[in-house]
């Protein structure tokens, strides 16, 4: 299994981004994936996750200006990001898994698969 996460950058605060991550060597519509970020000296933070059936989760900071979307044809999920601020800046990782369960998903332990980051950057 691979995850290329990619779209990444600098941006002013109050811009916009999209991030991709493609997926391969696995069933990706059986798959919950999910977008990470870690902000340097801070925990890993969850940000967005979609479950195979394209219901949504996010964390509260992000309702509202990010969204999470999949396109299973092309075995890839997408993270728009919108009204970007400085405390977004963070690597963002997307992570996979099949056998997850509601309870978890929040939980960066509970993802079986992962990519290899990409950094965004928001400038005040």
């Amino acid at each position: 299994v691979q995850l290329q996460a990619s779209g990444g950058g600098l941006v002013q605060a109050g811009g916009s981004l999209r991030l991709a991550c493609a997926a391969s060597g696995l069933t990706f519509n059986r798959y919950t994936m999910a977008w990470f970020r870690q902000a340097p000296g801070k925990e890993r933070e969850f940000v967005a996750c979609i479950r195979y059936s394209g219901h949504t989760n996010y964390v509260d900071s992000v309702k509202g200006r990010f969204t999470m979307s999949r396109d299973n044809t092309k075995n890839t999920v997408y993270l728009q990001m919108n009204s970007l601020k400085p405390e977004d800046t963070a690597v963002y990782y997307c992570a996979g898994d099949r056998g997850i369960i509601l309870s978890s998903i929040r939980d960066a332990d509970a993802y079986d698969y992962w990519g290899q980051g990409t950094q965004v950057t928001v400038s005040s």
